[in-house]
């Protein structure tokens, strides 16, 4: 979600400009081919900051162990939530990023925290390496999706998948998290609906 205290009006603009289309990515100078070798995340509200990131083929390996031998798409969600937690690890070691918070919550090196617009785009460039690594079987990434516009809730962006078979679409949202946890993933339809960690009950549809 935005941290309206931390966002000056033209990049609270530019945010809702982008959660308007999703599916962009707020800065054009994100790389849209990561590989391990070379990509970058964003921090600091709304990509404010970028840092270029580059893993090690064992660190690598590690994301490719978590991954393999997925017998179902419900294993392969577990498995793609503890990925994503390893990488958040791996990345903020690199970044400084590792002290970030859930939400919006900060330390004194406020650019180093991300709200969701941070969190879905480098959510959304790990799941982008991992299929173009051919470690996902049961699903694929989406465009980010979002809720809220200010008129029916407070704007919020997410990651999305794709299970392949089923065609059901699932957000993966780890804003509600401190870096290196698990991401919630979720349907998201129960996702779009106001889907928050303390109100579980919202329906799926």
């Amino acid at each position: 979600m935005l941290n309206l205290t931390k966002l000056s009006v033209a990049s609270l603009l530019l945010s809702i400009s982008s959660l308007l289309k999703a599916e962009v990515f707020v800065r054009d100078d994100i790389i849209l081919e990561p590989v391990p070798e070379k990509f970058n995340i964003c921090h600091g509200g709304t990509c404010e900051n970028i840092s270029d990131v580059s893993l090690t083929e064992q660190q690598w390996k590690q994301i490719k162990e978590i991954l393999k031998n997925n017998k179902s798409p419900e294993l392969e969600r577990q498995k793609i939530k503890m990925a994503i937690a390893q990488l958040e690890k791996f990345v903020g070691r690199q970044t400084e990023t590792f002290n970030d918070k859930s939400e919006n919550k900060t330390d004194e090196i406020t650019n180093h925290y991300m709200d969701c617009i941070d969190e879905s785009t480098n959510t959304t460039l790990y799941l982008m390496m991992m299929q173009n690594d051919n470690l996902l079987r049961w699903h694929t990434y989406q465009d980010r999706g979002n809720r809220g516009y200010f008129f029916n809730g407070w704007p919020h962006t997410t990651a999305i998948i794709k299970e392949t078979n089923s065609e059901k679409v699932y957000a993966v949202d780890s804003w509600f998290l401190d870096n290196g946890e698990q991401p919630y993933i979720i349907p998201y339809k129960k996702w779009k609906n106001g889907w928050r960690p303390a109100n579980k009950d919202i329906p799926d549809k």
